[in-house]
């Protein structure tokens, strides 16, 4: 089977090339592909001499992570396409045995490796997930930030979710589930991807044996007024497009008299004043938008 690896890089050229040197040689059953998803620096004209076997896409603007995958996905043209983020460093087998899997499993539809810190490689970051309660729109990452002890060796099976940053998706599965929504932009996306792949007849795996490294940082990273838009904005989006209607309107509920108050309260605390019109803005762009809405509801240019 023919795998296209695909990767889209913003601003982070020196990780993206980092990324490269770690992918095994290309041969006829591998093809890299490598989204600029609108850097302030074009690199793919030098990058297409130091990289002759690489394809490189160049989008004029930021499409978000999901939109710089589906354009990696649109000239792929491999059976399995192995989306990674730009900061991983592939392990050797890595490939091999994530297309073992599916060959094994024609039921599985995507996916992802153990996925371990790269700043502390004793740490894991991803085992697999539990389902998301659809009355909270909360769910818990297996083995985050265990001391990776052996605890999750040798699991091969079905998980509630793939992880974002690693996920190996079979082509077949994407012609039946439709691409990555492109309106969540940041957050939620591959998430609500997986429930859709789920939908068309196929499982999320998760195989332990496969190795990925991130260089994500082990500390929650800093809030700022895009994450806590798109966090929410998208928390509330993702119950709109998949939880059954009762459970929607519980989670409405929950949200709206539960969690508003609560998040007001913190930033008070903080005295992060500016988070309050944000986080009123991304609900009320939940009630004002329809759930397939192309308005992000973020200037696009503030997004760096």
């Amino acid at each position: 089977m023919k795998v296209s690896i695909i990767t889209v890089n913003f601003n982070q050229p020196q990780v993206t090339e980092e990324l490269l040197a770690s992918i095994p040689p290309i041969t006829n059953n591998i093809e890299v592909i490598v989204v600029d998803n609108g850097s302030d620096l074009d690199k793919t004209p030098q990058w297409r001499i130091k990289y002759p076997g690489v394809t490189f896409i160049r989008s004029a603007k930021n499409l978000g992570f999901a939109g710089g995958n589906n354009l990696g996905i649109r000239q792929a043209n491999g059976e399995y396409l192995f989306l990674v983020n730009n900061d991983t460093e592939f392990t050797t087998g890595l490939v091999e045995k994530l297309t073992s899997v599916l060959d094994a499993h024609p039921e599985a539809g995507m996916i992802s490796p153990k996925i371990k810190y790269f700043s502390d490689k004793s740490l894991i970051q991803y085992a697999g997930y539990t389902p998301i309660n659809y009355y909270t729109c909360r769910n818990s990452c297996i083995g985050l930030r265990e001391t990776d002890n052996g605890q999750f060796d040798n699991i091969t099976a079905p998980t509630a979710y793939c992880h974002g940053s690693a996920m190996m998706v079979r082509k077949a599965a994407i012609e039946k589930a439709g691409l990555m929504n492109e309106n969540f932009f940041l957050y939620y996306e591959e998430l609500d991807w997986c429930e859709h792949i789920k939908r068309a007849g196929y499982s999320a795996w998760v195989c332990t044996e496969a190795l990925i490294y991130h260089k994500e940082s082990v500390s929650v990273g800093k809030k700022s007024k895009l994450k806590e838009f798109f966090m929410n904005r998208n928390r509330i989006l993702f119950i709109r497009r998949n939880a059954p209607y009762f459970k929607r309107i519980i989670f409405y509920v929950y949200f709206v008299l539960l969690v508003v108050p609560r998040n007001v309260l913190n930033y008070l605390k903080a005295k992060n004043y500016v988070f309050i019109p944000t986080l009123l803005k991304a609900v009320w762009w939940n009630f004002t938008h329809s759930k397939n809405s192309d308005n992000l509801g973020y200037p696009i240019n503030t997004i760096a």
